[in-house]
């Protein structure tokens, strides 16, 4: 199934309950769904796209763009989605209750993407991606352990990072050389129904 939107951003027309709010951007059949913690943390606020305005931001979007999932001319994601646990330019810190009352908006939006791929990055995103979508105890993964590491899940293939504002050069190429060889192999999580249909044609579903 795909989504029929040429939206790129908020394509779905999420509505959380704030004024000021940095929706998910992208492409709504993306392949690989970009997942971040929240505008304090990874920018957005000025431009209202995830992952901008930041030195951080930044250092991310350029892997992204080495990794060919933005554009190299206007920075486009290319087969990307990016988003936000929590949508909303927060005052301070949000609470727990804040981010409990985000998740629902949040799940909604990645199922409807449907990626194949997640990349959750930092603490809290890659914390929350393994908890939800993946049998993986949380608590036993250390972050700088699996950066750049594919995690396989119920349904989805995880690939985490480490914050960008805390990357090394070093990790900064690992990270890119980890999204350019999945992106050369068959990184698509679906199972393939045909079985239980009369015919012999395939029916692949995620």
């Amino acid at each position: 199934m795909q989504n029929v939107t040429d939206r790129t951003s908020n394509p779905f027309g999420m509505q959380p309950p704030c004024e000021s709010f940095v929706p998910g951007y992208g492409d709504a059949n993306a392949d690989f769904h970009v997942v971040g913690d929240h505008p304090g943390v990874h920018g957005g606020a000025d431009e209202g796209v995830p992952f901008t305005g930041t030195p951080g931001a930044e250092r991310l979007r350029r892997a992204l763009t080495a990794a060919g999932l933005l554009d190299d001319d206007d920075g486009e994601p290319v087969d990307l989605f990016l988003s936000y646990l929590h949508a909303c330019v927060p005052d301070g810190d949000p609470t727990e209750r804040d981010y409990t009352e985000m998740e629902p908006f949040f799940d909604a939006e990645l199922r409807a993407i449907t990626a194949h791929v997640l990349l959750p990055v930092g603490e809290r995103a890659t914390r929350h991606v393994l908890e939800t979508y993946t049998a993986i105890v949380a608590d036993e993964v250390e972050l700088a352990d699996v950066h750049g590491e594919e995690l396989h899940g119920s349904g989805w293939l995880v690939v985490p990072a480490l914050d960008p504002d805390e990357w090394t050069d070093a990790e900064e190429a690992a990270y890119v050389d980890a999204l350019r060889d999945l992106r050369e192999t068959d990184y698509h999580r679906e199972a393939d129904l045909g079985r239980f249909l009369v015919g012999a044609e395939p029916y692949r579903v995620r």
